[in-house]
């Protein structure tokens, strides 16, 4: 029972962070802001969930609210970014399909242990 305490607890404490973008692309340097938002992301754990649309876990509230703070300080200056979080137990509600079949959602990643 404890255990399954535990699993509760922690899907509503776990947060995913989600980044939904619209970045203009028709000049060099639009494209060049873009491509280096979307590596800002890569570097600071986001895993792309749709083309527009970069995820990551986070193992708390205050955790997410870092990473949040971190996107803002990234903003590109032209374009439009949408930033939300939801908690693990909600994300494992989201239906996810390719094409018609229903498939997996993505697992949060175990916990780093530095020794």
């Amino acid at each position: 029972m404890h255990d399954d305490f535990l699993s509760r607890i922690s899907k509503y404490r776990i947060m995913w962070v989600f980044v939904l973008f619209d970045l203009p692309t028709e000049t060099k340097k639009q494209r060049r802001a873009a491509a280096l938002f979307r590596k800002e992301l890569l570097s600071d754990g986001f895993s792309m969930f749709q083309f527009s649309i970069y995820i990551r876990s986070c193992a708390s509230r205050e955790n997410a609210a870092v990473h949040t703070k971190r996107i803002k300080y990234l903003l590109p200056a032209y374009g439009k970014v949408g930033i939300f979080t939801i908690t693990d137990k909600q994300f494992e509600r989201m239906e996810l399909f390719h094409s018609t079949e229903k498939t997996q959602s993505p697992t949060p990643p175990g916990q780093l242990t530095l020794f």
